[in-house]
């Protein structure tokens, strides 16, 4: 079986994301972490190529907190989450804005998610 997650070679890539956070993906973070929803979260994780914000490997559950950037990069969104659907992930995505000014509401999004 093949490797996917946490690939050896991502390992700095890991590391540089998870001490640069945006302030949004902290917020997130700080709402996430230490099984507060019940399951586990790891942050910045490696899958295949790509690295994800946050994910659950108890519930196949991958969040993305988007910025500016994702405005300019959006097919490279679309592939990159098709690529994560074809791993059995299911895909959240939330812009920095939502996180801003909705954030109970993001919250309450993803514990629908993990209570499926």
């Amino acid at each position: 079986m093949r490797t996917i997650h946490d690939l050896p070679k991502l390992k700095q890539n890991r590391r540089t994301l998870r001490k640069g956070m945006t302030p949004q993906e902290r917020i997130v973070w700080a709402r996430l972490r230490k099984e507060q929803l019940g399951v586990k979260f790891r942050r910045q994780h490696a899958m295949g190529k790509y690295i994800v914000d946050f994910y659950c490997p108890q519930k196949c559950l991958v969040i993305e907190i988007d910025g500016g950037q994702h405005f300019e990069q959006k097919e490279y969104d679309t592939l990159r989450t098709q690529h994560l659907e074809r791993l059995g992930m299911t895909v959240l995505r939330f812009w920095n804005d939502e996180v801003n000014k909705n954030l109970e509401g993001v919250i309450f999004k993803i514990i629908q998610e993990v209570e499926k």
